[in-house]
């Protein structure tokens, strides 16, 4: 039974709220100094889990799942037009190894959660294996490794309850830090620095120096929506083949199982044609202007998103516990992520970068780039994420079989 003022069937009231509000974080964070320094992407997450959390708006709808499923997708080809084929593998490398040190202390706050709170909450083996793999890979693994430990559908609504929340907090927390001078005095910036040379002698904010007005054609929005759409059905297509085709699972060798896992994957199939198209008809897609804004105003909606599911009365009351064991585990993994990353001289943007990948997927991780202007790590992250979910299932399996032995 449904307690929000707004239900979920009420599609189009759910959507004018998505849309609008996105709207409306970007409006503000063009046009006032505050809203600039706390950045739209904050405004977006932080508006919707008040909403949710206080009854306006409900906490599940059709409405959210679209933009999962279709926004999302449409968004990360846009936003790819103009990616710089000749950079990216030199900065994906840098990025997998701080992404496997980051995963590191996904692992260490696994161990360090379960022994503290084994005896406390039943099932927590279960979870455990859940949420590293969760907080390795993004949570698309998290229903299939459910399904393989059986854990009690209770127990694993919970831990999603929790999950979500622990996120939203988490992101709130990874999108202010470049603005703290605690972090921006002791790492280094060279994404935020080039920003902030480009539009230090403009007027305004820097986000509305950043994002100023370009010329655009009704051709621009029509070829760059159409080659998204065209893009994301064909990646789509062949993903969903080679996840027919490839088989997967146990009894199967290792070596079908990550090419499964990688040409089988969406968001990897679509990274990787999408850049293949841009290798190859460089001039297309540098002609088509607006794909930036377009892209960027989709991902916008997808914070908001973010923010809703974020239920904190509902977290309170069916396992507070786990909430507990959740925020151990994104703690160590910040820990390992910011410490280890300052001993190896990694920047403060991919470190952040680099810890959400972990804990929300490629998906959430671009979308921050996106929103800071950290337009040369879009690519990078994206690709480092997506194999993360492969990382994250054999990594979040082998957890849950060892613990399961306690």
């Amino acid at each position: 039974m449904e307690n929000s003022l707004i239900h979920s069937e009420d599609i189009w009231l759910l959507w004018a709220f998505l849309a609008g509000w996105a709207a409306i974080s970007i409006y503000l964070e063009q046009h006032f100094k505050w809203a600039s320094k706390v950045s739209g992407a904050i405004i977006a997450l932080v508006g919707a889990m008040l909403l949710s959390n206080v009854g306006i708006i409900p906490l599940e709808s059709p409405a959210y799942d679209t933009v999962w499923n279709y926004v999302v997708p449409l968004a990360i080809p846009l936003l790819l037009f103009q990616a710089n084929i000749k950079k990216i593998w030199n900065e994906s490398g840098r990025l997998l190894l701080l992404f496997l040190l980051s995963a590191a202390g996904t692992v260490a706050g696994s161990i360090i959660g379960f022994t503290l709170l084994k005896d406390l909450v039943p099932g927590l083996d279960k979870v455990a294996a859940m949420m590293t793999e969760s907080y390795i890979g993004g949570g698309v693994n998290f229903a299939a490794l459910s399904t393989k430990f059986e854990a009690p559908g209770e127990l694993v609504s919970s831990a999603v309850v929790a999950d979500n929340l622990m996120m939203a907090l988490y992101f709130f927390v990874l999108i202010a830090i470049p603005a703290i001078n605690f972090f921006t005095n002791r790492f280094s910036t060279p994404y935020i620095d080039e920003r902030l040379q480009k539009t230090k002698e403009s007027e305004g904010t820097e986000a509305a120096s950043y994002w100023g007005r370009k010329e655009i054609s009704l051709q621009d929005i029509g070829l760059a929506s159409g080659t998204a759409f065209v893009l994301v059905a064909v990646s789509f297509q062949l993903a969903g083949w080679f996840n027919t085709w490839i088989p997967s699972g146990e009894g199967v060798s290792v070596w079908l199982n990550i090419l499964h896992g990688i040409f089988g994957d969406n968001y990897l199939m679509l990274t990787t044609l999408t850049m293949i198209s841009v290798t190859l008809f460089p001039k297309y897609f540098e002609n088509i202007r607006g794909s930036q804004e377009i892209g960027t105003y989709l991902i916008y909606i997808f914070f908001v998103v973010i923010g809703v599911p974020a239920s904190i009365p509902l977290i309170i009351q069916n396992a507070p516990l786990l909430l507990v064991f959740v925020f151990i585990v994104v703690s160590l993994n910040m820990l390992f992520s910011f410490v280890l990353g300052k001993i190896f001289k990694f920047s403060l943007e991919e470190i952040i970068l680099a810890s959400n990948a972990n804990i929300g997927g490629p998906t959430t991780a671009a979308a921050m780039a996106i929103a800071r202007g950290w337009t040369k790590l879009i690519v990078p992250i994206l690709l480092v994420g997506t194999l993360g979910y492969i990382i994250g299932n054999y990594i979040g399996t082998g957890i849950g079989v060892w613990f399961s032995n306690f």
